[in-house]
């Protein structure tokens, strides 16, 4: 029972957002939303982490929604993918950095020299990151 009210929860948090990005010209369905929150889950298993309160979803939703190379036909695999390396990064970066930094950085290169790649976010840009945090050097 309390499972399927936090699921309505957080189903209705991510569904809040659609008054936010509308305006972008993006908007989740509710089919949309619980792919997203079914991907979370699996993500969160893939990288074996663990999460409490509403998960980062809506706050991916939220900060990508306006980018330039975010649209609706690519609304929902862009948010399954940032997600899904979300979690990724936050174990590579030693959870040194907190969720709005690191989302903020991720959003920084996307929108910058990423030009709206998600591959090249991941593969530089946050590898990049992870190195500097995890060996402390520069490059």
């Amino acid at each position: 029972m309390i499972v399927k009210q936090k699921q309505k929860e957080e189903l209705d948090n991510v569904m809040l957002c659609n008054s936010s990005t509308e305006k972008f010209g993006v908007r989740l369905t509710e089919q949309d939303a619980l792919q997203l929150l079914k991907s979370r889950i699996s993500n969160l298993r893939e990288q074996e982490r663990i999460e409490f309160g509403e998960g980062i979803l809506p706050k991916l939703i939220v900060a990508f929604c306006d980018s330039p190379y975010i649209y609706q036909d690519n609304y929902v695999p862009a948010l399954e993918a940032l997600q899904e390396i979300f979690y990724e990064y936050k174990n590579e970066t030693l959870d040194e950095l907190t969720d709005d930094e690191l989302i903020e950085f991720m959003k920084e290169h996307f929108d910058g020299d990423c030009q709206g790649s998600i591959e090249y976010l991941e593969d530089t840009c946050l590898e990049k990151l992870a190195r500097k945090i995890r060996y402390g050097y520069e490059e």
